[in-house]
Protein backbone atom coordinates (compact mmCIF):
# COMPACT_ATOMS: atom_id res chain seq x y z
CA UNK A 1 0.00 0.00 0.00
CA UNK A 2 1.20 3.81 -0.61
CA UNK A 3 0.68 4.77 2.86
CA UNK A 4 3.62 2.45 4.37
CA UNK A 5 6.36 3.47 1.52
CA UNK A 6 7.85 6.79 2.39
CA UNK A 7 6.61 9.15 -0.28
CA UNK A 8 9.35 12.02 -1.06
CA UNK A 9 9.06 14.82 -3.82
CA UNK A 10 11.89 15.29 -5.50
CA UNK A 11 12.62 18.94 -4.70
CA UNK A 12 13.77 19.34 -1.22
CA UNK A 13 11.52 21.59 1.17
CA UNK A 14 6.81 24.70 14.78
CA UNK A 15 4.35 25.61 13.42
CA UNK A 16 6.75 28.85 14.55
CA UNK A 17 4.97 32.20 13.80
CA UNK A 18 6.92 34.94 13.26
CA UNK A 19 10.33 33.52 13.98
CA UNK A 20 13.59 35.43 12.48
CA UNK A 21 11.40 38.19 10.31
CA UNK A 22 13.95 40.72 8.78
CA UNK A 23 12.84 44.35 8.81
CA UNK A 24 12.28 45.05 5.50
CA UNK A 25 10.86 48.05 3.13
CA UNK A 26 7.24 47.43 2.43
CA UNK A 27 6.36 44.92 -0.18
CA UNK A 28 5.63 46.10 -3.81
CA UNK A 29 4.63 43.69 -6.67
CA UNK A 30 8.22 42.33 -7.02
CA UNK A 31 9.99 39.91 -3.93
CA UNK A 32 11.40 42.79 -1.83
CA UNK A 33 15.13 42.43 -1.52
CA UNK A 34 16.03 41.50 2.12
CA UNK A 35 19.34 39.16 3.61
CA UNK A 36 17.45 36.03 2.54
CA UNK A 37 16.34 36.73 -0.83
CA UNK A 38 16.56 33.34 -1.57
CA UNK A 39 13.45 32.24 0.82
CA UNK A 40 10.89 34.57 -1.48
CA UNK A 41 13.04 33.09 -4.53
CA UNK A 42 12.04 29.60 -3.78
CA UNK A 43 8.54 30.13 -1.91
CA UNK A 44 6.02 29.81 -5.39
CA UNK A 45 3.46 32.44 -5.95
CA UNK A 46 0.80 32.00 -3.21
CA UNK A 47 3.91 31.29 -0.36
CA UNK A 48 5.47 34.68 -1.95
CA UNK A 49 1.97 36.60 -1.23
CA UNK A 50 1.90 35.33 2.65
CA UNK A 51 5.55 36.58 2.85
CA UNK A 52 5.45 40.07 1.33
CA UNK A 53 2.32 40.61 3.82
CA UNK A 54 4.34 39.54 6.73
CA UNK A 55 7.45 41.86 5.90
CA UNK A 56 4.83 44.35 5.69
CA UNK A 57 3.90 43.92 9.30
CA UNK A 58 7.46 43.96 9.95
CA UNK A 59 8.21 41.60 12.70
CA UNK A 60 11.40 41.56 14.35
CA UNK A 61 14.10 38.30 15.30
CA UNK A 62 13.29 36.74 18.07
CA UNK A 63 17.07 36.53 19.22
CA UNK A 64 16.01 40.44 19.84
CA UNK A 65 13.24 39.70 21.47
CA UNK A 66 12.18 38.47 25.35
CA UNK A 67 9.64 35.71 25.59
CA UNK A 68 6.80 38.34 26.60
CA UNK A 69 7.65 40.45 23.09
CA UNK A 70 8.02 37.61 21.20
CA UNK A 71 4.06 36.79 21.57
CA UNK A 72 3.33 40.01 21.22
CA UNK A 73 4.44 40.08 17.38
CA UNK A 74 2.59 39.80 13.91
CA UNK A 75 2.26 35.75 12.99
CA UNK A 76 2.08 33.93 9.95
CA UNK A 77 -1.73 33.77 10.74
CA UNK A 78 -1.65 37.95 10.71
CA UNK A 79 -0.13 37.86 7.06
CA UNK A 80 -2.89 35.40 5.99
CA UNK A 81 -5.99 38.01 7.14
CA UNK A 82 -3.62 40.64 5.68
CA UNK A 83 -3.50 38.53 2.08
CA UNK A 84 -7.34 37.69 2.09
CA UNK A 85 -8.26 41.30 2.71
CA UNK A 86 -6.14 42.45 -0.07
CA UNK A 87 -8.49 39.75 -2.21
CA UNK A 88 -11.54 41.52 -0.70
CA UNK A 89 -12.53 38.87 1.66
CA UNK A 90 -13.40 39.15 5.25
CA UNK A 91 -11.32 36.75 7.54
CA UNK A 92 -14.14 36.92 10.89
CA UNK A 93 -17.18 36.18 7.95
CA UNK A 94 -14.86 33.29 6.38
CA UNK A 95 -14.68 31.58 9.58
CA UNK A 96 -18.58 32.07 10.74
CA UNK A 97 -19.03 29.86 7.37
CA UNK A 98 -16.51 27.42 7.64
CA UNK A 99 -19.34 25.18 8.69
CA UNK A 100 -17.63 24.49 12.07
CA UNK A 101 -18.56 25.51 15.33
CA UNK A 102 -16.20 25.88 18.37
CA UNK A 103 -16.54 25.58 22.09
CA UNK A 104 -13.70 27.26 24.29
CA UNK A 105 -13.27 24.58 27.23
CA UNK A 106 -10.74 23.80 29.85
CA UNK A 107 -8.33 20.45 30.65
CA UNK A 108 -6.70 19.97 33.67
CA UNK A 109 -2.97 20.11 33.51
CA UNK A 110 0.18 17.68 34.45
CA UNK A 111 0.95 20.00 37.36
CA UNK A 112 -2.43 21.40 38.29
CA UNK A 113 -4.78 24.34 37.29
CA UNK A 114 -6.48 24.63 34.43
CA UNK A 115 -5.26 24.62 30.72
CA UNK A 116 -7.09 26.66 27.83
CA UNK A 117 -8.64 24.22 24.80
CA UNK A 118 -10.89 24.72 21.98
CA UNK A 119 -13.48 21.83 21.01
CA UNK A 120 -14.35 21.81 16.98
CA UNK A 121 -17.13 20.30 15.66
CA UNK A 122 -18.90 19.78 11.86
CA UNK A 123 -22.23 21.85 11.53
CA UNK A 124 -24.88 18.90 11.67
CA UNK A 125 -22.17 16.24 13.39
CA UNK A 126 -23.44 12.68 14.36
CA UNK A 127 -22.58 10.61 17.09
CA UNK A 128 -19.37 8.58 17.42
CA UNK A 129 -17.27 10.59 15.08
CA UNK A 130 -13.40 10.69 15.23
CA UNK A 131 -11.34 12.52 17.96
CA UNK A 132 -8.14 14.48 16.92
CA UNK A 133 -6.07 16.07 19.69
CA UNK A 134 -4.47 19.18 17.81
CA UNK A 135 -1.16 20.49 19.32
CA UNK A 136 -0.01 24.38 18.32
CA UNK A 137 3.08 25.06 17.83
CA UNK A 138 5.46 28.30 18.64
CA UNK A 139 8.93 26.42 19.78
CA UNK A 140 7.44 25.93 23.39
CA UNK A 141 7.60 29.49 24.05
CA UNK A 142 4.97 31.23 21.77
CA UNK A 143 1.87 31.47 20.14
CA UNK A 144 -1.58 29.70 21.65
CA UNK A 145 -5.28 28.77 20.03
CA UNK A 146 -6.15 31.93 18.13
CA UNK A 147 -2.76 31.70 16.55
CA UNK A 148 -3.37 28.28 15.37
CA UNK A 149 -7.06 28.18 15.05
CA UNK A 150 -6.86 27.73 10.66
CA UNK A 151 -5.54 24.06 10.86
CA UNK A 152 -8.20 22.37 13.43
CA UNK A 153 -11.05 24.23 12.00
CA UNK A 154 -9.84 22.57 8.34
CA UNK A 155 -9.36 19.36 9.98
CA UNK A 156 -12.64 19.00 11.93
CA UNK A 157 -14.57 19.73 8.64
CA UNK A 158 -12.54 17.41 5.69
CA UNK A 159 -12.02 14.99 8.38
CA UNK A 160 -15.49 15.33 9.38
CA UNK A 161 -14.21 14.65 13.22
CA UNK A 162 -13.93 16.44 16.47
CA UNK A 163 -10.71 18.27 17.05
CA UNK A 164 -9.56 19.10 20.29
CA UNK A 165 -6.84 21.94 19.98
CA UNK A 166 -5.17 22.15 23.18
CA UNK A 167 -2.73 24.91 24.70
CA UNK A 168 0.35 24.05 26.88
CA UNK A 169 2.37 25.87 29.50
CA UNK A 170 4.90 27.51 27.82
CA UNK A 171 8.53 28.30 28.40
CA UNK A 172 10.82 30.56 29.45
CA UNK A 173 8.55 30.75 32.48
CA UNK A 174 7.64 26.67 32.64
CA UNK A 175 10.88 25.16 31.04
CA UNK A 176 10.93 21.35 29.55
CA UNK A 177 9.45 19.29 30.01
CA UNK A 178 6.19 21.38 31.20
CA UNK A 179 4.53 21.37 27.84
CA UNK A 180 5.33 17.58 27.03
CA UNK A 181 3.91 16.45 30.33
CA UNK A 182 0.66 18.40 29.47
CA UNK A 183 0.19 17.07 26.66
CA UNK A 184 0.22 13.90 27.62
CA UNK A 185 -2.15 14.64 30.35
CA UNK A 186 -4.54 16.54 27.94
CA UNK A 187 -4.31 13.12 25.78
CA UNK A 188 -5.66 11.47 28.94
CA UNK A 189 -8.16 14.08 28.98
CA UNK A 190 -9.48 13.47 25.45
CA UNK A 191 -9.99 10.27 25.86
CA UNK A 192 -12.27 10.55 28.72
CA UNK A 193 -14.22 12.97 27.34
CA UNK A 194 -14.87 12.24 23.78
CA UNK A 195 -17.96 10.46 24.30
CA UNK A 196 -19.23 13.73 25.56
CA UNK A 197 -18.54 15.35 23.16
CA UNK A 198 -20.08 12.90 20.73
CA UNK A 199 -16.76 11.35 19.43
CA UNK A 200 -15.41 8.32 20.06
CA UNK A 201 -12.22 7.31 22.19
CA UNK A 202 -11.45 4.36 20.40
CA UNK A 203 -11.18 6.35 17.15
CA UNK A 204 -8.60 8.56 18.33
CA UNK A 205 -6.13 10.36 16.04
CA UNK A 206 -3.29 12.81 17.14
CA UNK A 207 -2.11 15.89 15.09
CA UNK A 208 0.44 18.64 15.89
CA UNK A 209 2.54 20.90 14.02
CA UNK A 210 6.30 21.96 14.48
CA UNK A 211 6.83 21.68 18.18
CA UNK A 212 3.17 20.55 18.68
CA UNK A 213 4.45 18.09 15.67
CA UNK A 214 7.29 16.72 18.05
CA UNK A 215 4.69 16.23 20.97
CA UNK A 216 2.21 14.10 19.01
CA UNK A 217 4.64 11.73 18.62
CA UNK A 218 5.93 11.79 22.46
CA UNK A 219 2.28 11.71 23.08
CA UNK A 220 1.92 8.40 21.30
CA UNK A 221 5.01 7.21 22.98
CA UNK A 222 3.70 7.81 26.23
CA UNK A 223 0.25 6.48 25.73
CA UNK A 224 2.11 3.05 24.82
CA UNK A 225 4.41 3.27 27.68
CA UNK A 226 1.01 4.03 30.16
CA UNK A 227 -0.76 1.25 28.45
CA UNK A 228 -3.78 3.78 27.47
CA UNK A 229 -5.59 3.49 24.15
CA UNK A 230 -3.29 4.28 21.26
CA UNK A 231 -4.00 6.52 18.77
CA UNK A 232 -5.03 4.99 15.26
CA UNK A 233 -2.82 7.65 13.44
CA UNK A 234 -0.30 10.45 14.35
CA UNK A 235 0.39 13.43 11.60
CA UNK A 236 3.53 15.49 12.58
CA UNK A 237 3.77 18.35 10.16
CA UNK A 238 7.45 19.65 9.96
CA UNK A 239 8.07 18.48 13.74
CA UNK A 240 10.31 19.92 15.85
CA UNK A 241 12.14 16.13 15.36
CA UNK A 242 16.41 16.86 16.78
CA UNK A 243 18.68 19.31 18.22
CA UNK A 244 20.90 19.20 15.99
CA UNK A 245 21.08 22.83 14.16
CA UNK A 246 23.90 21.65 11.74
CA UNK A 247 21.77 19.56 9.47
CA UNK A 248 21.41 19.78 5.20
CA UNK A 249 18.39 21.67 5.33
CA UNK A 250 19.03 23.96 8.05
CA UNK A 251 22.41 24.90 6.36
CA UNK A 252 20.50 25.43 2.89
CA UNK A 253 17.89 27.47 5.17
CA UNK A 254 19.87 29.22 7.63
CA UNK A 255 18.68 32.42 7.05
CA UNK A 256 15.23 31.47 6.03
CA UNK A 257 11.32 33.13 6.63
CA UNK A 258 9.48 32.61 8.80
CA UNK A 259 11.74 30.21 10.56
CA UNK A 260 15.84 29.96 10.46
CA UNK A 261 18.18 28.78 12.48
CA UNK A 262 18.89 31.69 14.91
CA UNK A 263 15.40 31.69 15.78
CA UNK A 264 15.28 27.45 16.93
CA UNK A 265 18.42 28.25 19.01
CA UNK A 266 16.49 31.15 20.94
CA UNK A 267 13.69 28.86 20.95
CA UNK A 268 15.67 25.49 22.61
CA UNK A 269 17.65 28.28 24.52
CA UNK A 270 14.33 29.15 26.19
CA UNK A 271 12.93 25.96 26.55
CA UNK A 272 15.44 23.71 28.25
CA UNK A 273 17.13 23.90 31.95
CA UNK A 274 20.07 22.86 31.09
CA UNK A 275 22.12 21.58 27.69
CA UNK A 276 21.99 17.84 28.69
CA UNK A 277 18.28 18.47 28.07
CA UNK A 278 19.01 18.72 24.34
CA UNK A 279 19.94 14.76 24.71
CA UNK A 280 16.75 14.22 25.58
CA UNK A 281 14.41 11.68 23.88
CA UNK A 282 11.50 13.88 23.68
CA UNK A 283 13.37 16.48 22.08
CA UNK A 284 15.76 14.67 20.13
CA UNK A 285 13.31 12.33 18.37
CA UNK A 286 15.74 11.33 15.90
CA UNK A 287 18.63 9.67 18.36
CA UNK A 288 15.26 8.44 20.72
CA UNK A 289 16.12 4.36 21.92
CA UNK A 290 12.72 3.57 21.33
CA UNK A 291 10.51 4.37 18.77
CA UNK A 292 9.24 0.47 18.12
CA UNK A 293 5.29 0.11 18.67
CA UNK A 294 4.24 3.50 17.54
CA UNK A 295 0.66 4.02 15.45
CA UNK A 296 1.11 4.29 11.75
CA UNK A 297 3.10 8.30 11.28
CA UNK A 298 2.36 11.03 8.79
CA UNK A 299 5.39 13.41 8.71
CA UNK A 300 4.74 16.53 6.37
CA UNK A 301 7.51 18.75 5.80
CA UNK A 302 8.14 22.11 4.01
CA UNK A 303 11.16 22.66 1.44
CA UNK A 304 12.07 26.00 2.83
CA UNK A 305 12.65 24.68 6.75
CA UNK A 306 15.59 24.11 8.51
CA UNK A 307 13.37 21.33 9.98
CA UNK A 308 13.00 19.45 6.86
CA UNK A 309 16.04 16.90 7.30
CA UNK A 310 14.98 15.96 10.63
CA UNK A 311 11.31 14.89 9.93
CA UNK A 312 12.31 13.10 6.86
CA UNK A 313 14.68 11.03 9.00
CA UNK A 314 12.30 10.49 11.57
CA UNK A 315 10.18 9.11 9.38
CA UNK A 316 13.60 6.67 8.23
CA UNK A 317 13.97 5.75 12.07
CA UNK A 318 10.39 4.69 12.91
CA UNK A 319 10.46 2.63 9.70
CA UNK A 320 13.47 1.17 10.65
CA UNK A 321 12.02 0.26 14.53
CA UNK A 322 9.37 -1.57 12.05
CA UNK A 323 6.45 1.00 12.29
CA UNK A 324 4.39 2.41 9.48
CA UNK A 325 5.71 6.12 8.32
CA UNK A 326 4.72 7.77 5.43
CA UNK A 327 6.87 11.06 4.65
CA UNK A 328 5.82 13.90 1.98
CA UNK A 329 7.34 16.66 0.90
CA UNK A 330 6.13 19.81 -0.43
CA UNK A 331 7.70 22.40 -2.77
CA UNK A 332 7.64 26.17 -2.92
CA UNK A 333 6.44 26.34 0.54
CA UNK A 334 7.86 27.53 4.15
CA UNK A 335 7.59 26.20 7.38
CA UNK A 336 4.55 27.12 8.81
CA UNK A 337 2.26 26.59 5.47
CA UNK A 338 0.30 24.35 6.61
CA UNK A 339 -2.73 26.01 8.44
CA UNK A 340 -2.99 28.23 4.81
CA UNK A 341 -5.36 26.70 3.01
CA UNK A 342 -7.26 29.98 2.48
CA UNK A 343 -4.27 31.23 0.54
CA UNK A 344 -1.48 28.81 -0.23
CA UNK A 345 -3.01 26.17 -2.32
CA UNK A 346 -0.12 23.60 -1.38
CA UNK A 347 -1.43 23.81 2.19
CA UNK A 348 -4.91 22.84 1.26
CA UNK A 349 -2.94 19.68 -0.79
CA UNK A 350 -1.30 18.72 2.57
CA UNK A 351 -4.13 19.11 4.55
CA UNK A 352 -6.31 16.26 2.30
CA UNK A 353 -2.95 14.29 2.35
CA UNK A 354 -2.48 13.92 5.91
CA UNK A 355 -6.82 13.56 6.37
CA UNK A 356 -6.25 11.00 3.29
CA UNK A 357 -3.50 8.91 5.34
CA UNK A 358 -6.20 9.47 8.55
CA UNK A 359 -9.19 7.79 7.13
CA UNK A 360 -7.55 5.23 5.94
CA UNK A 361 -6.75 3.75 9.56
CA UNK A 362 -10.51 4.39 10.54
CA UNK A 363 -11.55 2.65 7.93
CA UNK A 364 -9.22 -0.29 8.64
CA UNK A 365 -10.26 0.17 12.10
CA UNK A 366 -14.06 0.04 11.17
CA UNK A 367 -13.94 -2.95 9.18
CA UNK A 368 -12.31 -4.63 11.52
Amino acid sequence: MKRFATMLLTATLLAVPMAGIQIGPAASQEAPKSADSGTMERADADMRNVLMKLQELNPKPLAELSAAEARRQPTPADAVAEVLKAQGKDPAQMKAQSGVSTQDVTYPGAAGGEIPARIYKPENAAADLPVILYIHGGGWVIADLDTYDATPRALAKKANAIVASVHYRQAPEHKFPAAHDDINAAYDWMLKNAQSWGGNPQKAVIVGESAGGNMAITAAMAARDKNLTAPLHVVAVYPVAGTNLDTQSYMENENAKPLNKAAMRWFFDNTVQEQSDLSDPRLDLVKAVNLNNLPPVTIITAEIDPLRSEGTELAERIKAAGGQATARNFEGVTHEFFGMDAVVQKAAEAQDFAVEQIKEDLLTTSSN
